[in-house]
């Protein structure tokens, strides 16, 4: 399990006006934002406490936004704007002040969260004289740092007693951007996202049916609640969430749960809690092995520059030795560690190594898994393979339900499946992944 945490951007997108203005989007460092936003907000004589309450404040407020992709869920190009209408005051190119700079320094990578919550908090605040609000008063914050309060208590007073300090979140790239299409069949975290999503916008939007998979595997059942979602939304009803269905669900989302708000329901660590892990390293087990294993293994049948060794469930030596020899071909860093990019360009060489192998081979290419979950409901070549393999065992194996071989996985062919499972202990889902379709193919050759 892989807990979903914020991470600390390592440049932020500013667009230098209102939203819909036509104005430039600058790209700059993290930091280099948030010095610019404080020193733009805030007075470098105030006390020391008073300054890192804010800059928390400044810090959280960014966050929340990147976090959320507020802005590229509307279709925005960009993480925030200049504009403190709508967002937090930045001037291009301004001068800033060496003890702000040196307090954010030290305190980037910590942000402000409520209860359990997961998400960086929507911290509010205003000037308290000009403008008051619900949230932080800066000028407020100097009076109560000139009585000793310290930053956090400067905080509590305005947020409430349920916030706290997430420190030191680990710096880098984001996750949960748009991973590409997700369609049926496609498996892991980014079909989580869409499911937990989905499963929650179903409270306020009840005609979108339920989704009862938590396996993160895009089924069926998966396909007809994003057909609904689209629908319900006036998109394309593909069943296909490609970008603009991505970002919408996101947007929808994060509007029923208010997560861009001060009364926020929050996102849980339950929440956040995905099956698959982002690296894969020594001693590692789950179906992120055995997919890296079953794909590493058919590619370096092919390729000689790839020794084929012996492989199980667990992450071992044997795969490291793979991996290194696959990373170094790939120009990919070569450390023994597998990662999402390294994923990508695995399944990128396996299916073009597939398109150009010898014609004495052809026969085993046609036992080779098709790269993506089977369920019920798809149709292709792929599904029409699987019924042949499933035919020639029910041949020899009268308890198999039966198969017509149409090219649809239907409700025979999953009683086949389901059947098969029971059988040889894996999960009775319906649902053929790389392992059990090599057992059907190794039982269909008795």
């Amino acid at each position: 399990m892989a807990i979903r945490y914020p991470v600390v951007p390592s440049t932020i997108t500013v667009h230098l006006g209102a939203p819909d203005e036509n104005a430039r989007d600058v790209t700059i460092p993290f930091t280099e934002y948030i010095s610019n936003v404080a020193a733009s907000e805030l007075y470098p004589t105030w006390p020391r406490n008073a300054l890192i309450a804010n800059i928390y404040t400044i810090i959280s407020f960014a966050m929340n936004r990147i976090y959320n992709e507020w802005y590229r869920s509307k279709g925005y190009n960009f993480d925030i704007t200049s504009v403190p209408a709508y967002d937090q005051t930045f001037t291009l190119n301004r001068s800033t002040y060496s003890n702000i700079d040196n307090i954010v320094e030290e305190i980037f990578n910590n942000y402000i969260v409520k209860d359990n919550q997961i998400q960086p908090y929507f911290t509010t605040y205003c000037d308290g004289r000009v403008t008051t609000c619900d949230g932080l008063s800066q000028w407020g914050s100097v009076s109560l740092a000139n009585q000793g309060k310290t930053p956090l208590e400067i905080l509590k007073y305005y947020y409430g007693n349920d916030i706290s300090i997430k420190y030191d979140a680990p710096v880098g790239d984001l996750l949960g951007v748009f991973p590409g299409n997700v369609a049926l069949g496609n498996a892991g975290n980014p079909v989580l996202a869409i499911q937990r999503d989905l499963r929650r916008i179903r409270k306020n939007y009840p005609a979108i049916p339920d989704i009862t998979n938590t396996l993160g595997i895009y089924d069926e059942e998966t396909e007809n609640a994003v057909k609904k979602f689209q629908e319900v939304f006036n998109l394309p009803v593909t069943g296909v969430v490609d970008k603009g269905t991505w970002y919408k669900i996101k947007y929808v989302y994060t509007s029923v749960k208010k997560l861009s708000d001060l009364y926020s329901e929050g996102l849980s660590e339950e929440e956040a809690t995905f099956l698959y892990t982002d690296e894969v390293n020594y001693g590692d087990t789950g179906i992120e092995v055995e997919y890296i294993h079953y794909f590493l293994d058919a590619l370096a049948f092919f390729d000689p520059d790839i020794p084929r060794l012996p492989l199980d469930s667990i992450y071992n030596n044997n795969s490291i030795t793979m991996v290194k020899a696959f990373q170094e071909k790939y120009n990919l860093p070569v450390t023994g560690i597998f990662t999402y990019a390294d994923w990508i360009v695995l399944r990128d060489a396996y299916d073009k190594t597939l398109a150009r192998v010898p014609i004495e081979y052809k026969d085993y290419v046609s036992e080779l898994y098709p790269d993506y979950f089977l369920t019920r409901g798809m149709t292709g070549d792929d599904v029409r393979r699987l019924q042949k393999f499933l035919l020639a065992i029910c041949k020899y194996d009268k308890s198999i339900p039966g198969v017509k071989v149409n090219g649809i996985f239907d409700d025979l062919t999953e009683k086949s499946v389901k059947k098969i499972q029971d059988d040889y202990d894996f999960d009775i889902n319906g649902i053929v992944g790389p392992l059990l379709w090599r057992k059907i193919v190794e039982l269909s050759k008795r």
